[in-house]
């Protein structure tokens, strides 16, 4: 069987790696190495020029990591993958190699808010300018691109809104300006949806999240066209320096085997609590692209199935979406998403403070909002422990 022939199920535990390359072991070796040596001054001088592969510098290659990278790669079907030390150095790394002063950049309306901070850092030290798109029409993404847009970036499902976007419309309208299209694909995982193989060129990942799985790794993962990761890898990576350790690479990979099995649990627990959500009197709103969400045509044309993650909105205010976070019992108050743990946060005063009220209000990120990530417990302890704090508000 060709590798790229391989079910996920199957890449997601064999991919980047062969046994037999490593001694026969059967889990990928932790090379904990800060440099490696040269049989001779002059191989060390042909692997500095790039004239002979090898391994020079964790900073710019590790052979774990490596084995991580290729695994990201066959999983998003492209044609490299690099690894970082979180995901916010993957979203710099990507956009500061895409852009120059004076640049624009596209966006979904919505996006993670340290991705926000950032577009803002670029745009006061920079003058790389950014606008907002609901990009849920052709004329929406039009409309508001310039001569100057470097890119369009991506979130879909949006955090924590859980918009969809529709992957091949950006990636067609994208094409006709020869503009490439970066994609967060943290909520999905490539078990859910593939960007790439819907028209879009880059796609990234907080592997801290689904990827790993666990809780105790921080890592992003970037996948493309193997000329602009090499381009990457030589730059923005190498000289600016988030790159992944050995050791996380490997927590990554062990991770990951599960991926499909715990994908498909999240999911079964989401979709469960959704459908409890949405007839409990204390929620006006649910948010979850499944059958009932307003984008439906979205998902069942680009995501295998709706995710781990849902948001919901409160009768009351602020206060009252804090006192129901706190008189949970089980349940996590952190702003991560994708452990095992059941997770819960209130993304106004957390994962987005940092972007202006009015700005926020403009995404449908209100007081009343309150993002759930489903962990693979129990669905009935879940709705049990989520309905009681319901009840005491």
């Amino acid at each position: 069987m060709k590798k790229d022939e391989r079910h996920i199920e199957t890449a997601v535990i064999h991919g980047g790696y062969d046994s037999k390359d490593m001694l026969g072991s059967l889990t990928p070796p932790i090379f904990q190495t800060s440099t490696y040596t040269f049989a001779t001054a002059q191989q060390g001088e042909r692997r500095f020029a790039g004239e002979e592969e090898g391994y020079i510098y964790s900073r710019l290659g590790n052979p774990t990591v490596k084995i991580l990278e290729e695994r990201i790669a066959a999983l998003e079907h492209g044609e490299r993958g690099l690894a970082f030390s979180s995901g916010m150095a993957a979203v710099s790394a990507v956009l500061i190699a895409l852009t120059k002063a004076n640049d624009h950049i596209l966006c979904s309306s919505g996006l993670y808010g340290c991705t926000y901070g950032l577009l803002t850092m670029l745009q006061d030290k920079y003058q790389i300018s950014h606008d907002f798109s609901s990009m849920d029409t052709e004329e929406s993404i039009r409309n508001k691109i310039k001569p100057e847009t470097a890119c369009i970036y991506v979130e879909t499902p949006i955090n924590p809104t859980i918009r969809l976007i529709d992957l091949k419309m950006v990636a067609k309208i994208a094409r006709e300006h020869n503009i490439p299209v970066i994609v967060d694909n943290t909520f999905s995982t490539p078990y859910l949806q593939k960007p790439l193989k819907l028209g879009c060129d880059v796609v990234l990942h907080s592997a801290t999240k689904y990827i790993g799985g666990h809780g105790d790794v921080i890592a992003g993962l970037v996948v493309g066209k193997k000329d602009f990761l090499d381009t990457i890898a030589m730059t923005t990576q190498k000289d600016i320096g988030g790159v992944l350790s050995p050791f996380d690479a490997w927590l990554l990979l062990r991770g990951m085997k599960t991926l499909p099995i715990r994908m498909d649990r999240h999911c079964d627990n989401a979709e469960k609590i959704v459908e409890k959500l949405k007839d409990h009197p204390k929620v006006t709103a649910v948010y979850y692209p499944n059958k009932n969400h307003v984008n439906e045509q979205d998902t069942d044309k680009q995501m295998k199935r709706g995710g781990g993650v849902i948001s919901f909105e409160i009768h009351g205010s602020k206060e009252e979406a804090q006192q129901l976070l706190n008189h949970l019992s089980f349940i996590k108050i952190a702003v991560s998403l994708g452990d095992a743990e059941t997770l819960i946060e209130h993304p106004a005063t957390m994962t987005h403070a940092v972007i202006p009220e009015e700005t926020r209000l403009e995404m449908g990120i209100t007081d009343q909002l309150i993002r759930l990530s489903a962990g693979l417990e129990s669905w009935e302890d879940i709705w049990k422990d989520l309905e009681q704090a319901l009840n005491k508000i």
